[in-house]
């Protein structure tokens, strides 16, 4: 059996040149099933899920390889015989260390990520988001907007009676409008049951509470159409609450403000119908 501070010499160059490549394959356009982040948190939180993925591979990868490295070069059938020995301080102190400092590690970037994610800076606007069964509600406290937005899914599509579309489950009959380059407010809370907003492209994902107002901020760096859907379990119709938000140019954003109030109020909720609870 090797001398363990032969092993630890052997390991922990493989450990630098880790640490070494790791800020390239962190940065790097490894999405691996996340949509494309839009938004400077969603960039963060990519960029540290891709970390902490790469540091749990290299843990793998290392302590599988000095298990099946000890396996197979010291194998009965090759004539070595289990060593007998104990209070070996430099293993002792070594797998007491090394995981603090993996974990240190994982806990700086996991910090300075969430504190950058609580920007408390004076947002340019503000959009409150009521989470209803099965339905979302948004309004604009600025421009005196207010509406709900349900599935658009056809009924045929529901029932399996006609081909499914391409945003199955994830189209609405109002999106959300937001003005890129704009830092947003957002103030969540619920009338009924737990909700969670969610949208990945954003990298925003808060819980709609009954009786709490919660607040998230965002900033969308390009225009487009991002979907998502209420992340928290919340009875029959769960998941037929899709959200749908448009990300649009600020002149775009208010022509749109002025064809939204010309439009009459919004109507209360309407509790869903049908066995399954859809819209």
């Amino acid at each position: 059996m090797p001398h363990p501070r032969r092993l630890l010499g052997a390991i922990i160059p493989v450990i630098a040149a880790g640490l070494w490549l790791v800020p390239g394959l962190v940065r790097a356009d490894y999405r691996f099933g996340f949509q494309r982040p839009v938004t400077d948190a969603a960039e963060k939180l990519l960029e540290l899920h891709n970390l902490i993925l790469l540091a749990c591979l290299g843990v793998f990868v290392i302590v599988f390889g000095v298990v099946l490295y000890s396996v197979i070069a010291h194998r009965k059938g090759r004539g070595y015989k289990a060593a007998r020995f104990h209070d070996n301080l430099v293993l002792e102190i070594a797998w007491a260390a090394i995981p603090f400092v993996i974990v240190i590690g994982m806990a700086v970037p996991s910090t300075m990520t969430l504190l950058g994610l609580s920007d408390a800076g004076g947002p340019d606007m503000t959009v409150k988001i009521t989470g209803y069964q099965w339905k979302w509600k948004y309004e604009y406290p600025e421009y005196d907007i207010g509406f709900f937005s349900s599935l658009a899914t056809p009924r045929a599509q529901l029932d399996n009676q006609a081909a499914k579309g391409a945003h199955y489950l994830l189209e609405v009959d109002n999106a959300v409008v937001l003005p890129v380059d704009r830092k947003i407010r957002i103030v969540l809370t619920a009338a009924d049951v737990i909700h969670s907003w969610w949208v990945p492209a954003l990298g925003v994902k808060q819980d709609a509470v009954p009786g709490f107002i919660v607040e998230t901020r965002v900033r969308i760096d390009e225009p487009g159409t991002y979907r998502g859907q209420c992340a928290e379990l919340c009875g029959l119709g769960h998941g037929y609450m899709p959200i749908v938000v448009e990300a649009v140019s600020q002149e775009d954003f208010g022509k749109w403000v002025g064809q939204r109030k010309s439009k009459p109020a919004a109507a209360p909720p309407v509790a869903a119908a049908g066995s399954r609870g859809g819209p």
